[in-house]
């Protein structure tokens, strides 16, 4: 009888982009810029598919609880840049606050809010997107 073959287990980790000099900077750029609205710790507002009284969203959470993970990077640097009016909420446009280094940071940040299952996820969607990331060497 012959042994049944056994593949062996495949890592379902992904190597990150970022580092951690980018992280620690994003921490500081999103305490100035961003947890305001998206709260410190990034969990949003408790709320944020129900559009308010004016029929505009509120902050989602960026922790990976909502659909931040859902956007390929290059959306979510589009969306801090231009803002989030366009796409029906209140987040102004950070284009002429935040350069692409600081908006990449804080992006870094974020995604350190994200389990290793949604973030090997978003990794996949981001490089089905044709923008597959690379682990940052240097900040």
């Amino acid at each position: 009888m012959d042994k049944p073959v056994v593949s062996p287990p495949v890592s379902l980790s992904v190597q990150r982009w970022y580092n951690q000099e980018q992280v620690a900077r994003g921490n500081v750029l999103f305490q100035t810029n961003c947890a305001s609205c998206h709260m410190p710790d990034a969990s949003g507002t408790p709320d944020w598919k129900k559009p308010g009284a004016d029929g505009k969203y509120p902050p989602p959470p960026l922790n990976g609880a909502a659909h931040t993970w859902h956007h390929p990077l290059s959306v979510l640097r589009r969306t801090v840049q231009r803002g989030g009016i366009p796409l029906g909420g209140t987040m102004p446009s950070f284009a002429d606050i935040l350069n692409n280094k600081q908006i990449n940071d804080i992006l870094a940040w974020v995604q350190t809010h994200w389990s290793d299952e949604i973030y090997r996820v978003w990794h996949e969607r981001n490089a089905q997107a044709g923008k597959p990331m690379q682990p940052s060497k240097k900040g």
